[in-house]
């Protein structure tokens, strides 16, 4: 049983990896080599005997299946992790896996190319994200806290894991703030520090943005009783786009182009420590 789950393990790593990292029209060549190629197509040539053939049918249409239906969820949850930065105005909304995707997309739209680490049902020795760009690699723990502070031990631990991973310098984020003593401790083990504020500033810097046609200022994605629209907070502008009350013209329009929230919204979800 070991073994079986082990295997069963790295042939989940295996299609993870080609769907997350291979473009679409090279996971559909494939797809399409497997079935109706393996499954179909090559039997017949061959005149293989009917229970190869039909071995052969199964292979193909599984691997197939998998692979087409992997790709389909890899670009829904790659479109969920883009829309996370423009359409979260609290983060403490979020779970733990959802921020560490936003912070990842964060760090992606800063020019990094980036990989989640982190797995729920796995240990993730203490990294969520690896960072590379320019041929440097960084790696980030990521802390969904609010309450409590992150403390001088919990930076410690990470410094291991950097030297563990022969790296000088990492990120370690948090929604909520640092101790102290775990400030003093970050620079010397090279770890850049990232609390809610200097989070939501990064954020400022990467979210795309839907302005308002008279004063040009981000408007706020909003609805009401007489349904979606996009509003103005600017001062003595007050335009007002209706979008309907159908939410799935709504959700189309904002799938075709990502929004911004505004500042006051943003100030308004800064996370607090207790």
């Amino acid at each position: 049983m070991p073994a079986m789950r082990s295997l069963e393990e790295r042939l989940n790593e295996a299609v993870d990896a080609l769907v997350h990292n291979v473009p679409g029209p090279v996971v559909g060549t494939i797809t399409i080599a497997f079935y109706p190629g393996l499954g179909l197509l090559l039997p017949v040539a061959l005149q293989w005997s009917q229970s190869a053939f039909v071995i052969a049918n199964l292979v193909g249409v599984t691997v197939a299946a998998v692979l087409s239906l992997g790709w389909l969820l890899a670009q829904v949850e790659s479109a969920r992790r883009r829309h996370l930065v423009e359409w979260t105005t609290d983060l403490r909304n979020l779970d733990s896996d959802e921020f560490e995707w936003f912070v990842g997309e964060v760090f992606r739209r800063e020019g990094w190319e980036v990989a989640e680490k982190g797995r729920p049902d796995a240990p993730d020795g203490n990294i969520d994200l690896e960072l590379s760009r320019d041929g440097r690699r960084q790696v980030v723990q990521c802390k969904r806290w609010e309450s409590w502070f992150v403390g001088v031990d919990a930076i410690r631990a990470f410094g291991g894991t950097l030297r563990r991973e022969g790296l000088d310098n990492g990120f370690f984020v948090t929604l909520s703030s640092f101790t102290e003593a775990a400030r003093a401790e970050a620079p010397r083990i090279g770890i850049t520090l990232i609390d809610g504020p200097a989070l939501f500033k990064k954020v400022e810097g990467v979210r795309h943005q839907e302005r308002c046609p008279v004063c040009g200022q981000p408007m706020r994605f909003d609805r009401s009783s007489l349904g979606w629209w996009f509003h103005c907070v600017t001062p003595g502008c007050g335009y007002k786009r209706d979008l309907g009350s159908d939410p799935g013209k709504a959700v189309e329009l904002l799938t075709e182009q990502p929004l911004t929230q505004p500042r006051a919204d943003r100030t308004a979800a800064t996370p607090r420590a207790r």
